[in-house]
């Protein structure tokens, strides 16, 4: 399994540090210029009233009339960029066994080797786990660096920034195991991070039409996995989403294991 995980080091190494990198540039960026961007929202609202529905599905309560500096750093934890580096990251490696190995006419060398399917996917399941690791701690980093910078009301407590990453990583978790189970069954790369990404985009449609429609709503807790993802209301309440975050590692749980399942017994060629 040494041999498989240097493997995957050398594989995966730089597009992980750059991803890690940029996301903490960019959470250490939107720390410091969310609270004076929103201070002002109100302004926008007037103008512009879809806003407010995008944000309202975004932090998952409503904000009011203004946006409180609690709530702006509830929103750097939901902000698109931060997210979309965060899900790049898993669908471009979750994407690579067997879907990326089959599409490029390797998988039957690696699968030659002296080891068993599990092990294979094991050594994939402790990288995808390692640097999704290292992202997210690089992001925190960013944050609480530029968080030193910011008003001391404008800031998050220790304990409420520890449960928003806690719940964050369930999601982490969650998704990537979803593109695991999407990659065990395709030929195809390109395939297989199409429909996660199309999955992902309809998470944030559905819960965003979950503030206007009875039909998307009561659906939304089945198809979005952003249902489970509410920075606002740890922040708001201080309670830890056991719930939320129970779902979330149940579903990972449930989706790795049929990974594990359907790429130990399907049949994998390249010819």
């Amino acid at each position: 399994m040494l041999g498989l995980l240097q493997k995957i080091w050398m594989e995966v190494r730089w597009p992980v540090l750059w991803l890690s990198l940029g996301l903490c540039a960019i959470m250490g960026l939107l720390t410091a210029l969310l609270p004076k961007v929103l201070g002002n929202i109100h302004q926008m609202f007037d103008k512009m009233p879809m806003v407010k529905p995008l944000l309202t599905a975004l932090l998952g309560v409503d904000p009011g009339d203004q946006v409180s500096a609690q709530l702006s750093q509830a929103f750097l934890w939901v902000h698109p960029t931060v997210l979309t580096l965060l899900w790049a990251h898993e669908v471009m490696y979750c994407s690579r066994m067997p879907a990326g190995e089959v599409d490029r006419g390797t998988a039957d060398f690696l699968l030659c080797l002296p080891v068993s399917r599990w092990s294979v996917f094991c050594s994939e399941t402790i990288g995808w786990l390692v640097s999704g690791l290292m992202i997210l701690s690089l992001g925190y980093v960013g944050h609480l660096v530029a968080s030193q910078f910011v008003q001391p009301g404008m800031r998050l407590s220790m304990l409420h920034t520890l449960m928003v990453m806690a719940n964050l990583v369930a999601v982490y978790l969650a998704v990537g195991s979803f593109a695991f189970l999407i990659s065990a069954f395709s030929d195809r790369r390109g395939r297989a991070i199409g429909v996660v990404f199309t999955v992902l985009l309809a998470s944030f449609l559905l819960n965003f039409l979950a503030q206007f429609q009875d039909w998307a709503k009561s659906i939304s807790p089945w198809l979005s996995v952003m249902e489970y993802y509410r920075p606002a209301i740890i922040i708001q309440t201080g309670v830890f989403p056991w719930g939320d975050v129970g779902v979330l590692l149940a579903s990972s749980a449930v989706l790795w294991l049929a990974s594990g399942m359907v790429f130990r017994t399907r049949s994998i060629c390249t010819v």
